[in-house]
């Protein structure tokens, strides 16, 4: 069983930063693309960032020059650095990752359980 494992979330003023941390654990063959998503309650979940296995990387605009995403291959690990936050970062954030366990098995969407990232005016 595969199990993605978020931290680094917390309560932060506006203008600071945090880092978030998402290790994935369990039978893991291969990953390709590990994300970002956030969501408040009442919208949909959105993409924040995503990093492909061959190190492309998209970002939502309104995140753009203020976050970034890595990943450690080594680590089956993927972060997520937000600098100068905004109130409006104000969200629960969820790793996902899009995982094979075996050779041969299929790739599977997996997600965190989420962290609460919360920005202070």
């Amino acid at each position: 069983q595969v199990q993605l494992v978020e931290s680094g979330g917390g309560l932060v003023q506006a203008g600071g930063s945090l880092r978030l941390s998402c290790a994935a654990s369990g039978n893991i063959y291969r990953i390709d693309d590990m994300g970002w998503y956030r969501q408040v309650p009442g919208k949909q979940r959105e993409s924040v960032a995503v990093i492909r296995s061959g190190g492309s990387i998209n970002y939502a605009d309104s995140v753009k020059g203020r976050f970034t995403i890595a990943r450690d291959n080594a680590k089956n690990t993927v972060y997520l650095q937000m600098n100068s936050l905004k109130p409006e970062d104000t969200a629960v954030y969820y790793c996902n990752a899009d995982i094979r366990g075996s050779r041969f098995s299929p790739m599977k969407n997996y997600w965190g359980q989420g962290t609460q990232v919360t920005v202070s005016s």
